[in-house]
């Protein structure tokens, strides 16, 4: 069954909606902040991509959020402009399902919970920590905000969490039982995220990802929401349809790319990728990166979504500066397909491969 996109909506460190999100494409630039971290050698100053939230209070007075965590306002504003895009924010939402995609989850106010349990004792922990610190707090605080009635789910499979739970928003569709999904990505950007990317990355230089560099490490983590609000494909108005979700193992074999489609890879400059990003794609393929515009995260494959729907409804794909290895690098390029290929993979060898085309 193919699904159709009719809303966008994301915000991350290139800004706020779909305009900043094209405007980023466009420019290929991001804006680039720091986290500072503690750690036993002193604070910690590391590059990051980070996601503002203050246009919320566009749609929810700030008495409503003042006791909702970062995590779940990133996940209620990409939601909010989903659904704005999709002219759906004040319709009936009683058949809406929501489903999220996080591969860290709320690890900001987990440990804000786990710290108050050390200082105050089990009794005196806080609850609204307690309360914000599962995986779905967002995915709960989307539902209640705005009446959706329909499922409503969070899946973390880390890498793989955007493809599999589309999956699920697919199954839902098919059976029946919604009418409309908003399915996001979410993924915070914590201490304890930025002290553990520090860890096993080591000292960031802060300059531009390079997605395909296999020599260096390159990656920036980042935060963010991408909020795509998914229909069953009726043959109307839309940014595109997902035509198939395919995952798997590499190890069962190589992986098979359709030969036509434009290859949106998830290579986000982490250097044990980068070769095998280059040795998947033919020769003959077209080639994109957009991490080099959000950073480096789990959820980053929802914002390869998002940019693929944009590029297959304007039929321009973006280029992107200093995205050494690819077709898109340095000028906008006429789309000559009619589909496109996201593909995404992780360390244990894991794949998806998330195909859209054309309405």
């Amino acid at each position: 069954m193919r699904m159709a996109v009719k809303g966008i909506g994301v915000t991350g460190g290139f800004g706020t909606g779909v305009a900043d999100l094209v405007a980023a494409l466009k420019s290929g630039v991001s804006r680039m902040d720091g986290i500072t971290v503690p750690s036993a050698q002193g604070p910690l100053q590391l590059p990051a991509f980070r996601a503002a939230t203050e246009r919320l209070e566009e749609f929810a007075p700030k008495r409503t959020l003042r006791r909702i965590d970062h995590y779940s306002k990133m996940g209620l504003l990409g939601a909010y402009l989903a659904l704005q895009d999709g002219g759906l924010l004040d319709s009936d939402l009683s058949r809406l399902g929501v489903v999220v995609a996080s591969g860290y989850g709320a690890t900001a106010t987990t440990f804000a919970f786990l710290d108050s349990i050390i200082a105050d004792g089990d009794i005196c922990a806080s609850p609204t920590h307690f309360a914000n610190s599962v995986h779905n707090s967002a995915a709960a605080n989307i539902s209640i905000m705005l009446g959706a009635k329909g499922p409503s789910l969070t899946v973390s499979q880390f890498d793989m969490s955007v493809p599999s739970a589309l999956v699920s928003a697919r199954q839902w569709l098919a059976e029946g039982r919604v009418d409309a999904v908003l399915f996001g990505a979410i993924d915070e950007l914590s201490d304890l995220i930025g002290y553990l990317w520090h860890r096993q990355r080591g000292p960031q230089s802060g300059g531009s990802i390079l997605p395909l560099q296999v020599d260096r490490e390159s990656s920036v983590v980042g935060e963010g929401a991408a909020f795509l609000l998914l229909t069953r494909d009726d043959g109307g108005k839309g940014y595109c349809a997902i035509d198939g979700i395919e995952t798997g193992s590499l190890y069962q074999g190589e992986l098979s790319l359709p030969g036509d489609a434009l290859m949106l890879l998830g290579a986000d400059g982490r250097s044990e990728l980068g070769a095998r990003y280059r040795a998947m794609v033919p020769s003959r393929s077209r080639v994109a990166c957009y991490a080099p515009i959000y950073g480096s995260m789990p959820a980053a494959s929802g914002f390869d979504l998002a940019c693929a729907a944009l590029i297959l409804q304007g039929g321009t794909a973006f280029p992107i500066t200093g995205a050494a290895g690819c077709d898109m690098g340095g000028r906008p390029v006429e789309l000559e397909t009619e589909r496109i290929c996201a593909v995404r993979l992780a360390e244990a060898n894991e794949y998806s491969a998330i195909t859209m085309s054309r309405l």
